[in-house]
């Protein structure tokens, strides 16, 4: 807490660390990229782009290795939307995502209560961990 007592953000790099992954300059400018901005979604591609123009020298397979990691450790939520494509949400609490067709952009379903019912029994040995909503939009069509 700072003087104000206002809650001050964890260091990527202890962020890195505490999830139990070694805090490479590369997983650490990339963790910088993902984090600096809030919660977002983005893909492997795009994070790509992003390190190239703030001058991270990494190539996309990298990127993919460190956003996979950084899933595993729990930093990461993954979003499977659109076919092949993937995105990466830095809101691991449960949340449902809008998808607007055609922009291939995704955000958060803010504060409205989604409901899940019927949902069938799991499988032996099985339970259900988390269910994803992702809510596809497009533009009204005019007749």
């Amino acid at each position: 807490m700072d003087l104000e007592g206002h809650k001050q953000p964890v260091p990527v790099e202890k962020r890195v660390r505490d999830a139990g992954l070694r805090p490479t300059r590369q997983r650490i400018a990339l963790a910088e990229l993902l984090f600096a901005k809030g919660n977002r979604h983005l893909s492997a591609e795009e994070l790509h782009e992003e390190a190239l123009a703030a001058g991270v020298p990494v190539s996309l397979a990298t990127v993919y290795n460190s956003l996979h990691q950084f899933t595993e450790a729990g930093l990461l939520r993954i979003l499977a939307v659109e076919g092949a494509k993937t995105y990466f949400d830095t809101n691991t609490s449960d949340h449902h995502h809008f998808f607007i067709e055609g922009e291939n952009r995704v955000f958060d379903i803010a504060d409205a209560p989604v409901r899940v019912v019927d949902l069938p029994a799991p499988p032996e040995g099985m339970e259900i961990v988390n269910v994803d909503i992702v809510v596809r939009l497009r533009p009204k069509r005019v007749p």
